[in-house]
């Protein structure tokens, strides 16, 4: 694969070398997190759990009980995709659902006794990663401020879009 072209490179590459896909940074992203699924998928099966699951308890395990609608926040997630997460994690007695008493609408999540306990076992799980990763731990914090920094941009672009503006 050849590297991403540098700005440098913008006022010499014809229009049409932009639309390879190995200069796709969509693309770079896309491939590196189906790598990431991979090797999660190895490492939570010893947990019982799926990737997009072990998101959803690592919130719980930080924040605590929540309602569905805030947990889909910080997950970005839309009900209909973490409804079934959720009612699987409960399946497994991990969490529990319930509905609040001042608004039926709304639904907390809670952590089981089981679903605590997991927590204990999930945390060799980062270290996993990062052996995986072949990346030295500043490496990682700096990788990720970049794609926190990549994504604050983009939801910029996608709203000033969704407004008509360029």
């Amino acid at each position: 694969m050849t590297a991403t072209p540098t700005t440098s490179d913008a006022a010499d590459a014809p229009d049409a070398d932009w639309l390879r896909l190995d200069r796709q940074i969509c693309f770079s992203l896309h491939a590196a997190s189906r790598a990431f699924n991979g090797v999660y998928r190895v490492i939570l099966k010893d947990l019982g759990l799926t990737y997009p699951q072990y998101l959803v308890m690592l919130v719980l395990w930080e924040q605590g009980d929540l309602p569905v609608k805030r947990l889909g926040e910080e997950l970005r997630l839309d009900s209909g995709t973490l409804s079934p997460l959720v009612k699987r994690l409960e399946g497994a007695g991990l969490v529990r659902r319930e509905r609040s008493a001042e608004d039926e609408r709304s639904v907390r999540v809670h952590l089981t006794g089981e679903g605590v306990a997991l927590r204990e076992r999930a945390l060799e799980v980062p270290r996993r990663i990062m052996t995986a990763t072949g990346f030295a731990l500043d490496e990682i914090v700096e990788l990720r401020a970049r794609l926190d920094q990549l994504t604050t941009a983009l939801d910029a672009a996608a709203r000033a879009e969704a407004r008509g503006g360029r």
